[in-house]
């Protein structure tokens, strides 16, 4: 996938997403979306180089820009919508956070067909990828994996052909040598993702 590709997600009437009272980022190449935007309801993302910003939510937890049950800016929305997929959750085990209930119940209904070994193997590999960031954050530059359980979850699902490749196993390796290796390759693929590569 390159950045900015939509993800193809059966959402049907769905729109937990929209509004779950989520901080949507929006990066500085995104003019088109900045210009549907009213720069009230944008402000810098803290921690990040200058240009990227945050949509807030309003009262309710509603994205500002869903107006009458929809998305008012569809075509140009950020991003951050067209890449997110509520089957992260479920794909990698990590937890809805607790005020999410409406992406909690959808993310209960996913279910995986595994019966073929290299959908169980990828499957395997999404969720050893999530544990990795957890286990061994002290790897990775400050900063890198993410605070938000949605973005750490789909750095897992970005990167997780690492450990389709590499012979990682849980507590396995005392001199931290493999560990550091994966950390390399981890963050490659994600500077080359950001990259569009």
């Amino acid at each position: 996938m390159k950045t900015g590709d939509a993800v193809n997600v059966p959402c049907g009437e769905c729109t937990a997403c929209c509004t779950s009272s989520y901080f949507i980022h929006i990066k500085p190449h995104e003019m088109n979306t900045i210009s549907k935007i009213p720069r009230k309801l944008m402000f810098p993302a803290p921690g990040m180089p200058e240009g990227n910003l945050l949509l807030g939510y309003d009262k309710n937890g509603n994205c500002p820009m869903f107006i009458n049950n929809r998305c008012s800016i569809y075509e140009y929305r950020p991003q951050t919508c067209r890449t997110y997929d509520c089957r992260i959750f479920a794909a990698t085990g990590l937890p809805v956070e607790d005020d999410r209930e409406l992406i909690y119940r959808k993310t209960r209904q996913w279910e995986f067909d595994l019966s073929g070994k290299e959908d169980a193997m990828t499957f395997k590999a999404v969720r050893t990828a999530a544990a990795f960031f957890k286990e061994h954050r002290d790897c990775f530059p400050a900063g890198f994996i993410p605070v938000s359980t949605p973005q750490q979850a789909m750095l897992a699902v970005l990167v997780y052909e690492v450990f389709l490749n590499l012979p990682y196993r849980e507590g396995k390796d005392e001199n931290n040598n493999l560990t550091r290796e994966i950390a390399g390759k981890i963050i490659e693929i994600y500077e080359k993702f950001e990259r569009g590569e």
